[in-house]
């Protein structure tokens, strides 16, 4: 290998290694591969492609295994420049790492080892590894991460001088080795020349009868090769999804850093604690999001909003600027429009609301007829009196106003302008509403 600038010009392979089934998951043949596991909007193994985009890699290949051709559907649709290789049968670390490398027969470069069950991964971590790997000019490096008790994951051991001498598995490891704070994250990257090699002489020759990528490890440094372990800065990041305990791990340390690139954007967000905003939803700065709300995948949330608290907005909904959404109110699939309000326990599905509309406490959009969903419209500057039930498909018109517990069927809507009441609801005269005056929408709209 050559040191300096021209090293960091090394071409890139990424080996993906996704083939597990997740045991300790439980769930029966309902549950997906682990990999399409839901985090956050997206699955596990989206969040490690979008760790990965900013290198740049020549090659990519993703080792499958376990409901194979499921992981492979959403690969076509999502990663598609990924190469596929079957693990089969899943022989282990060391196995699919051989059998991905395979497949990129006359690469010659740096070889990046992953799993796809690391949501938290951070590209700034793999770029750490990468460097230090080329500026030491290293034939092998193994990223670590430091925790005070690193529990069953293996440990780094180091000679006197705080160089790399191995790794241990917690398994085999002597109390002193245990009571080491450093461990294996699991990611590598190698020079393939000495990969190669190492790959090839691996045996099954231990407890697991398995092929564990470790032992490459050793093969490299018993014929001289360096070998090199550098530590990231955050531990957390480097740790996979074994059990539901770590699923809610891996949500809480990314909501907590979405939330945080929010808040550096502009967003007012009063407690992220108690806010779960999923992946590639869009707010513009001067919003406010209010505790224990949830916004879904692809949510666009204009300047001004407000959101919460007790709010959840599912994937795909609108807000447009100066709209609100308060305590314990749902939005599905809608679009709420510049300075309209939904304030108290409404649900929203399938929706158009039009600027500066009110929409009263307890309304629902009854979106479903069993069979099909349906739209509801409500025009600007209407007024959806306490418990209104808007049955879809069904439009109200501009300015046009429902009393109190009205429920508004399809065939009738609600005119421009006009006024209704009852169950079902029927159109004031004209009389009637200059004689009550808005009382009806107004009783407890909020």
């Amino acid at each position: 290998m050559t040191g300096g600038d021209a090293d960091h010009k090394r071409a890139l392979a990424v080996l993906v290694l996704a083939a597990g089934k997740g045991t300790r998951l439980g769930g029966g043949d309902d549950l997906p591969p682990k990999v399409l596991l839901d985090c956050l909007g997206i699955p596990l193994i989206e969040h490690v492609r979008r760790a990965l985009a900013p290198l740049g890699a020549a090659e990519t290949v993703v080792v499958t295994g376990y409901q194979a051709e499921v992981v492979d559907a959403w690969l076509e649709d999502a990663w598609s420049d990924a190469r596929r290789v079957l693990q089969e049968p899943q022989n282990g670390t060391g196995h699919a790492t051989r059998i991905a490398l395979d497949a990129l027969p006359d690469f010659d470069g740096d070889v990046l080892v992953i799993y796809g069950d690391v949501p938290q991964l951070l590209t700034d971590d793999l770029r750490h590894l990468l460097d230090a790997h080329r500026d030491r000019e290293a034939a092998a490096t193994v990223l670590t991460g430091v925790v005070p008790e690193p529990g069953l994951l293996g440990r780094i051991v180091r000679d006197a001088n705080g160089a790399f001498a191995r790794i241990v598995e917690a398994r085999d490891a002597t109390p002193d080795e245990l009571a080491l704070t450093e461990f294996n994250t699991g990611l590598y990257v190698f020079d393939a020349a000495a990969l190669r090699p190492a790959l090839a002489g691996l045996t099954t020759d231990n407890d697991q009868g398995e092929e564990y990528l470790t032992d490459a490890l050793t093969s490299i440094a018993g014929t001289g090769g360096r070998i090199e372990a550098v530590c990231s800065a955050d531990p957390r990041s480097l740790l996979g999804v074994n059990d539901w305990a770590d699923v809610a791990a891996a949500v809480a340390t990314l909501r907590r850093r979405i939330c945080d690139e929010h808040m550096r954007r502009g967003v007012r967000i009063t407690d992220p604690d108690t806010t779960v905003i999923e992946a590639d939803v869009e707010i513009a700065p001067d919003a406010h999001v209010y505790p224990f709300t949830h916004i879904g995948i692809g949510c666009r949330i204009g300047a001004g909003a407000k959101v919460g608290p007790f709010a959840r907005l599912r994937g795909g909904t609108v807000l447009e600027p100066g709209a609100e959404i308060g305590n314990f109110v749902e939005v599905k699939g809608s679009t709420v429009g510049a300075g309209a309000k939904a304030k108290h326990l409404t649900y929203l599905g399938d929706a158009q609301v039009g600027a500066k509309a009110n929409v009263g406490c307890g309304v629902v959009t009854a979106n479903y007829d069993g069979k099909r969903k349906h739209q509801t419209v409500i025009g600007p500057e209407a007024s959806i009196g306490s418990g209104t039930i808007l049955v879809a498909p069904v439009e109200v018109g501009r300015g046009g106003t429902t009393g109190a517990n009205a429920v508004i069927l399809p065939k009738d809507g609600v005119p421009e302008g006009a006024t209704v009441v009852g169950v079902p609801a029927r159109v004031l005269p004209a009389k009637e509403q200059a004689e009550d005056g808005d009382s009806p929408a107004k009783e407890g709209s909020g």
